[in-house]
């Protein structure tokens, strides 16, 4: 974490109207009371549109909520004030690297992060520095599937993958303890 309190943390796809918004929901609602603060974003983003019924539907399916989301195109300063950016894909990663470099050590992909992220103690910023992240490269297994265009039951995949992720994700930061971990 950077030298205040709270984690800033962006979540980033390509519209801004499925994968980081349910991302960025399902990691705010497992914060709980942590000091967190996420903003979702997307790379290419027609700006404003509210979110999809697909999304919302099963965004709630999984018990996350992102009330009053409209889309958003990620910008130098999401990029600059973020401690953490966690992308979707490759390509979110790939966008970061060529718009934003200095931003490249703190950025990967969701996958990346709850493989390759230590979940010890330590600060954020040593654990990132530790992967290398600007160095990595990137790999298609990293790549959570865009549900863009698809039925109803492709979102739900989405939104259920991504719970699994978030969870995961929380415990490496340091947000959620692992289940059945005495604390």
């Amino acid at each position: 974490m950077s030298d205040h309190a709270e984690l800033r943390v962006v979540t980033l796809c390509t519209g801004n109207a499925a994968r980081s918004v349910m991302a960025g929901a399902l990691l705010t609602g497992l914060a709980g009371d942590a000091p967190l603060a996420v903003r979702t974003a997307g790379t290419h983003v027609v700006e404003g549109q509210p979110m999809s019924r697909r999304t919302r539907d099963a965004l709630e399916a999984v018990g996350g909520r992102a009330d009053g989301h409209r889309s958003h195109q990620v910008t130098d300063d999401d990029v600059a004030g973020a401690d953490l950016v966690v992308a979707m894909a490759g390509e979110h990663v790939a966008y970061v690297r060529r718009r934003h470099p200095a931003a490249s050590v703190r950025t990967a992909t969701i996958r990346r992060l709850c493989r390759d992220l230590p979940a010890a103690p330590g600060p954020l910023a040593e654990r990132l520095s530790a992967l290398r992240l600007d160095e990595v490269e990137l790999e298609p297994w990293e790549d959570v599937p865009d549900p863009a265009g698809g039925d109803d039951d492709e979102y739900l995949a989405c939104a259920v993958e991504l719970a699994d992720l978030t969870a995961e994700l929380a415990i490496r930061l340091g947000l959620a303890a692992r289940p059945g971990a005495l604390g």
